[in-house]
């Protein structure tokens, strides 16, 4: 596998098939800092100005894909990742990414990446290790930092007709700060979806209880596309979500949720996502939009 430099980061590590290619660096993270077509663009943001930096104990962005562990609260949320990390190489198309025992929190972060040889497909199965005396209650957050211009896609349940159905089937969760009249937000019947404006500051988030087990990003003709199970039943982060996004002027992020556990001194939980890449998929406006160009992309990956 071969190691490389990138933006700044002398230790990095490309995996590719032909198709696609990954980027890890082992200079700070767990981090995946790159991911596209072969030859392509990077489909994630990286902050040209964090780009390269290592150490000292401020919180940086970086940018790229990382695991945190939810709920969201500081200082917790916000252990810096500006220490080196170990890779070890499975085979060609496997890696894992092992964070040292975060000082403040006793929580260990680590990433596996498994490449398809000969898919526009990779997994990662994100681990949370509880190094502790006591049991920890958390949950594994995967977060992807999307470049500038896209837009985000999160699926809906089915719609139903009334009085046949007159339990809730989902929660949307709100921040104080989210503003369903922001003009970055599409309101559809079968999906929502947000725009990432570059010129657009104020942030906006929103947390979605995500029973189709998908949400994706599309951009410049690529779409993005992340997998995971929803776990019927469990207690999820945040009101009941498995699925959030969130916005400002500099990037969007596309997360997912595991449940949350009392994790157990030297025991792991996992979370799992698969990513999809697409070419040649238009952004869609509306919903008709996403079921004549997303909706059959996704037929082709998951079982409906």
């Amino acid at each position: 596998m071969p190691k490389i430099a990138y933006n700044g980061w002398p230790n990095c590590y490309e995996i590719s098939n032909g198709l696609i290619e990954l980027i890890a660096t082992t200079d700070v993270g767990p981090r995946i800092i790159h991911c596209g077509f072969v030859g392509g663009e990077n489909i994630f943001r990286v902050y040209d100005e964090q780009a390269g930096k290592t150490g000292g104990n401020e919180h940086r962005l970086y940018g790229g894909h990382r695991l945190w562990h939810a709920p969201e609260v500081a200082p917790r949320t916000y252990e810096p990742d500006n220490s080196a990390i170990t890779l070890e190489e499975q085979d060609d198309l496997e890696i894992r990414l092992i964070q040292p025992v975060e000082k403040t929190t006793g929580i260990q972060k680590e990433i596996d990446v498994q490449m398809d040889g000969r898919k526009a497909h990779v997994r990662l199965i994100h681990r949370l290790r509880n190094t502790n005396l006591w049991a920890v209650e958390l949950a594994c957050w995967s977060i992807s930092v999307m470049a500038q211009g896209g837009k985000a896609i999160i699926p809906l349940p089915p719609r139903g007709s009334q009085p046949e159905n007159l339990l809730p089937v989902n929660t949307l969760t709100m921040w104080a700060y989210t503003n369903m009249a922001d003009p970055r937000w599409t309101w559809g019947n079968e999906y929502i979806m947000l725009q990432q404006d570059p010129n657009n500051d104020a942030p906006q988030k929103l947390g979605v209880m995500n029973a189709a087990g998908w949400a994706a990003y599309a951009r410049n003709g690529n779409l993005f596309v992340k997998t995971f199970t929803h776990v019927a039943g469990a207690t999820y982060p945040d009101w009941g979500c498995t699925t959030e996004t969130f916005t400002w002027a500099s990037m969007l992020e596309l997360e997912t949720l595991g449940p949350l556990v009392q994790l157990r001194p030297n025991a792991s939980i996992e979370h799992v996502e698969d990513w999809y890449l697409f070419k040649d998929v238009p952004t869609p406006a509306n919903d008709a939009d996403v079921n004549t160009h997303i909706l059959p992309k996704m037929q082709s990956i998951l079982p409906y």
